[in-house]
Order: structure tokens, then C-alpha cells, then sequence
């Protein structure tokens, strides 16, 4: 079957979490950036491709690059225009939209009959919550909330312990990072 570089032909390619890829993956990456050629496997010779790469990662790539642990060539041909978002926990003003959206795709997806509605103190609540899963955890969290009461208007007991834990006031006592006795 075709890769997914071949796929893209003409279009557009994203590729997650690019800072995790192993080196000996970065060089064959920066072939198809750099020269559009791919060798698929099975093939006799390299086959052209034509793509816009979008990519993304939670790594800092420039610390990669200086500890090694990312190619510096592929840094730069990659860094063509560089957008960063702020973690959910600091656009909570967001959180309905991400939140219908992903309720429809699982509803397109044949997970659910009808919408799910939350009620507004799960949605007060969640708004409090700092996810520090970012969107993947709130999409597994909407999915649990499918998987427990599909037919239901979701509750505060429905909520996981995990999410539906208090903060705790910060301490009023002070732990000095360094001893001055």
C-alpha cells in the first residue's frame, strides 16, 4: 500500500510529536524535505513527492538540537514558520469549543447516538480543572463520559477522582530551596 508521504503528494502531511522521532528517522525526514524523495519499501528506485509538512511537538526542538537529540539540518529546513499555543490550562476560555467539537466527532463516528450534555457544574468544574493532559485528556474524558452514560446527562459523580479533586490551598509554610544554617 502507499505511505503516507506518497498519500500527501500534492498535499498536505502533519506529522505529531516530531521531536520524539529517533535520528536515523530525522535523516530519512530531511531527504523527503529537502530533496521531495522518498524510498518506499520494496521499491527499486526513490519515488518524487511533493508536500507542505505541518508538524508538531511539546519538546523544545532548539534544546534537542543542542543536547544532540535532534538533527540541527532538519531543525532549520522545518523552521520555516513557527506557531506556538499556550496549553489549555491557560485558554480555559476554549474549552466549550473543544469540547463540541470533539462530542461531534464522536458522534460522527457512530459512538453516540445523541449529543452528550454536561451539566453546568461539571462544566464549572472543568473550567477549574488545570488539565494537565491538555486536550487529550479532555478528549479521553468525553470519551469515558460516552462510555459510562451514553444516554445520560453527565453529572459531578461522573467525574473521575482524578478530576474531580479539589486543589488544596497552597501551604502557608515556607520550604526554602536551600538552607542557609
Amino acid at each position: 500500500h502507499t505511505g503516507k508521504f506518497v498519500e500527501a503528494h500534492g498535499g498536505t502531511l502533519f506529522l505529531d510529536e516530531i521531536g520524539d522521532l529517533p535520528l536515523d528517522v530525522q535523516v530519512k525526514l530531511l531527504r523527503a524535505v529537502q530533496d521531495g524523495e522518498i524510498d518506499p519499501v520494496g521499491a527499486r528506485r526513490p519515488v518524487r513527492v511533493d508536500f507542505r509538512l505541518i508538524s508538531a511537538t511539546n519538546r523544545s526542538l532548539i534544546d534537542l538540537v543542542k543536547s544532540g537529540g535532534f538533527r540541527e539540518d532538519l531543525y532549520y529546513r522545518l523552521n520555516i514558520f513557527e506557531c506556538q499555543l499556550a496549553p489549555l490550562r491557560h485558554r480555559k476560555e476554549d474549552l466549550p469549543v473543544f469540547i463540541e467539537h470533539f462530542l461531534e466527532e464522536f458522534q460522527c463516528q457512530g459512538l453516540v447516538k445523541q449529543k452528550l450534555q454536561l451539566s453546568k457544574e461539571v462544566l464549572r468544574h472543568l473550567q477549574d480543572y488545570d488539565w494537565p493532559g491538555n486536550l487529550r485528556e479532555l478528549r479521553n474524558l468525553l470519551e469515558r463520559f460516552i462510555l459510562l452514560a451514553p444516554d445520560r446527562r453527565i453529572e459531578l459523580s461522573d467525574l473521575p477522582e482524578s478530576v474531580s479533586r479539589k486543589k488544596k490551598p497552597p501551604s502557608s509554610r515556607i520550604h526554602p530551596l536551600i538552607s542557609l544554617e
